[in-house]
C-alpha cells in the first residue's frame, strides 16, 4: 500500500514514515501543499495522510482541490487543530478520517488500514482468488491450503495484481507502487518476483503482457 504523507514537520514525518514502512507501507513524503497536489496528480496512492498547517497551500485548500478534481483517494487528516470546527470543516470538505496530534502510532496504523480496506470494499484484510489466499495483516499467502513463503516485495506485487485482477498493470506503475520515489531498484526486479510467485503457486496465475506489464485474469486458470 502506497501512502502520500503531507507533513511539514520533519521529525514527525520521519517517525510516521519509519513506523508505517515497518508495517509494509510504501511512504512518499512532501512538506508542502502544492507539492502534494502535484504528487497526487502524477502518481497513484492508496491513502493520503494530511497535515493542515502547511506552507505553499493549506491542508484544507489541498483537500478542496483534490475533491474538486474528483479524486477519490482516502484522506486521513492528522493535525494539531483539534477544535470541533476544524474536524467538521475537514470532514465536510471530503476527508475520510481525522486524528489529532499527539497520537498513538498503533491507532494511526489501524485507521490507515481501515481506510484502505473501506476504499477497496473489504471488511477484512483478506484477498482470495481461487486456491490462493492472501492475509494482508499477517503478510501470509496460502495456495491449495498450504502456506507459501514469499519475499516481502513479491507479496506486495501479488497483492497489487490481485487487487487489480482483470486489468493490465504496467511495469512503471508496479515499480512506483513497490518502491515509491526510490530509484535504487534493479531493472529486472519485477521478473524475479513474478517468477518466484509462479514457481510457488502456478505458472498460470500471472500473465505477462509483453512490452506492457502483467495481469491476473478474473477467471481462475484451470
Amino acid at each position: 500500500m502506497r501512502v502520500l504523507l503531507v507533513e511539514d514537520e520533519r521529525l514527525i514525518a520521519d517517525a510516521i514514515k519509519a513506523f508505517l514502512e515497518r508495517h509494509e507501507f510504501i511512504v512518499d513524503w512532501v512538506d508542502d501543499g502544492l507539492l502534494a497536489e502535484d504528487a497526487l496528480r502524477t502518481g497513484e496512492f492508496d491513502l493520503v495522510i494530511l497535515d493542515l498547517g502547511l506552507p505553499g497551500q493549506d491542508g484544507l485548500e489541498f483537500l478542496r482541490a483534490v475533491r474538486d478534481d474528483k479524486a477519490d483517494v482516502p484522506i486521513l487528516i492528522l493535525s494539531a487543530r483539534e477544535t470541533t470546527k476544524n474536524r467538521i470543516d475537514g470532514l465536510n470538505l471530503g476527508a475520510d478520517d481525522y486524528l489529532t496530534k499527539p497520537f498513538d502510532m498503533e491507532e494511526l496504523l489501524a485507521r490507515c488500514r481501515a481506510l484502505v480496506r473501506r476504499s477497496v470494499g473489504r471488511t477484512r484484510m483478506l484477498l482470495q482468488h481461487g486456491a490462493l489466499t492472501l492475509d494482508l495483516d499477517q503478510k501470509k499467502a496460502c495456495y491449495n491450503g498450504a502456506e507459501v513463503v514469499l519475499q516481502p516485495l513479491a507479496f506486495r506485487l501479488l497483492t497489487i495484481l490481485l487487487e487489480r485482477r482483470g486489468r493490465v498493470v504496467s511495469k512503471s506503475d508496479l515499480m512506483e507502487k513497490l518502491y515509491g520515489w526510490e530509484e535504487n531498484a534493479e531493472s529486472n526486479v519485477l521478473e524475479v518476483y513474478v517468477s518466484q510467485i509462479r514457481r510457488k503457486t502456478t505458472s498460470k496465475l500471472i500473465r505477462t503482457i509483453r512490452g506492457v506489464g502483467y495481469i491476473v485474469d478474473e477467471d481462475i486458470p484451470a
